[in-house]
C-alpha cells in the first residue's frame, strides 16, 4: 500500500517523495487511520519501525483540516518524551514533514536557555515537544496553556516511567482538558505501562506490530564471557583487530562513560562519551562527531541515548548490562534499523550471569555465548567489593546504577564453566 492510500494531504505527500519513502511501515499503516478518526491507541512499537511519522504525519494532517488562530502560550498538540536527545529527534521529525505547512512548533527541554522558548510560547504553538522536566518548570511560570490541548502524545512510555517520570506525567494530565484524543507508544509491555494506559486513554485500541520485547530480526547477538576488569581490555581488541569503525557502547554509570572513553582514547581509539550529567551542547558536539565519523567510539548511558537516531550504525556493546531487561531491547534497537543488518556484542562477568538470564526470558532465546582465548575466567581475582544497591527483578528510576547481584564464588565458577559450554 501507498501513502496516497492513507489519504494524506498532498503537502505531506511531497515531503514523503522528497524524503524518499514509498510506503508505509506496519505501524503506520496502522496507526494512521485510527488517529485521523480521533481515536485513542495504545501502540506498541520497536525503535526503528517509523514510529514517529506514525503519529506526526496524521497529527499534521488534523492541524491542516482545522486551522485555529492561537492565543499566548496555547498548545493544540503536546508531545512528551523522556529524553533530550528524543525529544530534538522527534520536533527535527516535526519541523522535516511540516515543510510545506504554515505550523508553529518548538521544542522545550533542560539544560539550555530557557528565555527562546518563553519567546516560541508567546506566539501560541500548534506542536510542542517536550520533556516532563522542563514543561513543568513552563507550567510554574505560566507560560504554557495547555487547557485546550487537543492532542497528547506520550512517546517511549516505558522509558519515562523507568526514569521516574510517573509523578512528573501525572501533574502534567492534572492541566489537561478531560476531553483530548491521548496516543501512547512503548516499545515494551509491563504492568506499569498497562496502568497507565488505562488511567491516560479513553477506550484505547490497541496496536502491536512486533512481538512484546522481541528484539531486531536483523541484529545478530553474542556474548563474550569474560572478567569485569577485563572487559575494557577485551573490547579495545575486538575493536582493533574486527576493524569497527562505528561502535556506541552503552554503560551503567557517568562517572563509568567517562572512565572508559578516556581509558579507551589511551589504547589509540577516537572516543567521546555522553550522559546527563554533560550539557546539551557538549552532548549534540559529541553525537555529531559521531555521526561524521570523527570519533569512531560513543560511549553512553541509557538515559542519554534512548532516542539516539544514528543511521546505519553497525555495532552497539552492552559493556554494562542493564539493570531493567527491557533495556537489552532498546539498546540493540540502535542498531540493525531500516532493512540493514547490526551486530550487538554483550559483555558479561561471572556476577552479571543472573541479568543475561533475565534478558534471555524475557526475549525468549538462549543467547550465543563464547570466550575469547586470552581472557579465560580467572577464579583467584578478587575485585573491590562495591555497595549492593540492586537486585534481580527489581526496578528503579534509571538515575543512578548499582553493581549486579554477587553469588558465592562455588557458584560463579560453576555457571560461568556451564555457560561456555552450552550446558545452561
Amino acid at each position: 500500500m501507498s501513502f496516497q492510500a492513507l489519504a494524506l494531504p498532498e503537502p505531506l505527500l511531497r515531503v514523503l517523495t522528497e524524503q524518499g519513502y514509498q510506503s508505509p511501515t506496519p505501524v503506520q499503516l496502522q496507526t494512521i487511520p485510527l488517529i485521523l478518526a480521533g481515536k485513542d491507541v495504545l501502540a506498541g512499537a520497536q525503535t526503528g519501525t517509523g514510529k514517529t511519522a506514525a503519529f506526526t504525519l496524521p497529527l499534521l494532517q488534523q492541524l491542516l483540516n482545522a486551522p485555529k488562530v492561537l492565543t499566548a502560550g496555547q498548545v493544540r498538540v503536546l508531545v512528551l518524551t523522556p529524553t533530550r536527545e528524543l525529544a530534538q529527534q522527534v520536533h527535527d521529525s516535526v519541523l522535516t514533514y511540516s515543510r510545506y505547512l504554515s505550523i508553529k512548533t518548538a521544542v522545550f527541554y533542560g539544560g539550555v536557555s530557557i528565555r527562546p522558548q518563553y519567546d516560541a510560547a508567546e506566539q501560541g504553538l500548534d506542536i510542542l515537544v517536550a520533556t516532563p522536566g522542563r514543561l513543568i518548570d513552563h507550567l510554574h511560570q505560566q507560560t504554557v496553556d495547555l487547557s485546550q490541548l487537543e492532542v497528547l502524545v506520550l512517546d517511549e512510555a516505558d522509558r519515562m516511567l523507568d526514569m521516574g517520570f510517573v509523578v512528573d506525567i501525572k501533574r502534567i494530565m492534572a492541566k489537561l482538558p478531560a476531553q483530548r484524543q491521548t496516543l501512547l507508544f512503548s516499545a515494551t509491555y509491563s504492568k506499569e505501562i498497562k496502568q497507565l494506559a488505562d488511567e491516560l486513554l479513553n477506550s484505547p485500541i490497541q496496536v502491536e506490530v512486533a512481538i512484546a520485547n522481541a528484539t531486531a530480526d536483523r541484529v545478530s547477538q553474542n556474548v563474550y564471557l569474560v572478567d569485569r576488569h577485563r572487559k575494557r581490555e577485551l573490547i579495545s581488541h575486538l575493536i582493533g583487530a574486527r576493524n569497527w569503525q562505528q561502535v556506541l557502547i552503552f554503560v551503567r554509570t557517568k562517572h563509568g562513560a567517562d572512565r572508559l572513553a578516556k581509558q579507551l582514547q589511551k589504547d589509540g581509539l577516537s572516543t567521546a562519551a555522553i550522559h546527563g550529567d554533560k550539557a546539551q551542547g557538549a552532548r549534540q558536539r559529541a553525537l555529531d562527531d559521531f555521526k561524521q565519523a570523527k570519533v569512531r567510539i560513543l560511549v553512553a548511558t541509557d538515559i542519554a541515548a534512548r532516542g539516539l537516531d544514528i543511521s546505519e550504525l553497525p555495532y552497539v556493546v552492552n559493556y554494562d548490562l542493564p539493570q531493567v531487561a527491557e533495556d537489552y531491547v532498546h539498546r540493540i534497537g540502535r542498531t540493525g534499523r531500516a532493512g540493514l543488518s547490526g551486530e550487538a556484542v554483550t559483555l558479561v562477568g561471572p556476577e552479571e550471569l543472573w541479568a543475561l538470564q533475565d534478558i534471555e526470558k524475557l526475549i525468549q532465546q538462549v543467547l550465543p555465548t563464547q570466550i575469547m582465548p586470552g581472557y579465560e575466567h580467572n577464579p583467584h581475582f578478587k575485585a573491590p567489593t562495591e555497595p549492593q544497591a540492586h537486585k534481580p527483578g527489581q526496578r528503579n528510576s534509571g538515575r543512578h546504577d548499582g553493581p549486579a547481584k554477587r553469588q558465592a564464588p562455588g557458584k560463579l565458577k560453576a555457571k560461568l564453566r556451564a555457560k561456555a559450554l552450552g550446558k545452561s
